[in-house]
């Protein structure tokens, strides 16, 4: 696993190299079929993280390459899940918040998480059985083994107090937020709204910035997968709104259910 863990690290910030030399510079933008963004960013980061990951001869999942059959998905016991420009709204807008993200699944359950904040070199990792979390500044977009080595331990808040800081989407607002919202304002809790943009909102909760990310918009399983790692790993649910399940990967259907992150 940490043989896999150091590939998903080194893939991710290559990736991360490729975008801000895009980002720096005038860039055009396409609709996709579903009118989401698609700069070539995004392409180049694919191709790029592609590289590292088909060594491992472990299949896989990203949002920029053509989606395998399920009849041939549904026996993969493992594979990597990658979203290699999450934000793509974020990056047009250049407000920083865009991210890399990979995750391995193993039976249907992210078991390791990296994601990569290109603009601020920061990087986010995880192993899901080790109950750690990891958050590394880095000085250049290249990887080097001191990153483990000045990696710190994330933790999320322990406790709830009457203020609550809730993570909402910088780009994707819904009026199921709103009411989800009002109805803790109506425990006489003091909610105090943090806006991110990406999986960014995952690593907020994660690091103890915030308490709760409720996400009741779409999202793809290679928008969750990396965050839900990393937030697993330090012992939160990323459960399905309204039931005790906690979000499922490789599906039929690679679009989420409603969740909330605690």
């Amino acid at each position: 696993m940490r043989e896999l863990l150091l590939i998903a690290i080194k893939a991710s910030i290559a990736a991360g190299e490729e975008i801000m030399d895009i980002y720096s510079d005038s860039f055009e933008v396409a609709l996709k079929s579903d009118n989401s963004p698609l700069t070539i960013a995004d392409k180049n980061a694919n191709i790029t993280i592609n590289s590292y990951l088909k060594k491992t001869a472990i299949p896989i999942i990203s949002e920029e390459n053509k989606q395998t059959s399920y009849t041939i998905r549904k026996n993969w016991n493992t594979c990597w899940m990658v979203d290699p420009l999450d934000g793509t709204k974020e990056f047009i807008k250049k407000n920083n918040e865009f991210t890399v993200n990979i995750a391995l699944i193993n039976n249907n359950i992210p078991v390791l998480g990296v994601i990569y904040v290109p603009a601020s070199k920061t990087l986010y990792f995880a192993i899901v059985e080790e109950s750690k979390a990891y958050k590394c500044k880095l000085k250049t977009h290249k990887f080097t083994e001191a990153i483990f080595q000045n990696s710190l331990e994330i933790t999320p808040k322990k406790e709830i107090n009457n203020e609550i800081n809730i993570v909402g989407s910088r780009s994707h607002k819904s009026k199921e937020t709103d009411v989800f919202i009002k109805n803790l304002e109506t425990q006489n809790k003091k909610v105090v709204i943090v806006s991110k943009g990406s999986s960014l909102k995952f690593c907020l909760v994660a690091e103890g910035h915030a308490n709760i990310y409720p996400r009741f918009a779409p999202t793809m399983e290679w928008d969750t997968a990396a965050g839900h790692a990393i937030c697993k790993a330090v012992g939160l649910t990323v459960k399905q709104v309204e039931k005790e399940i906690e979000l499922t990967y490789n599906k039929e259907n690679l679009l989420n259910p409603h969740f909330v992150v605690q």
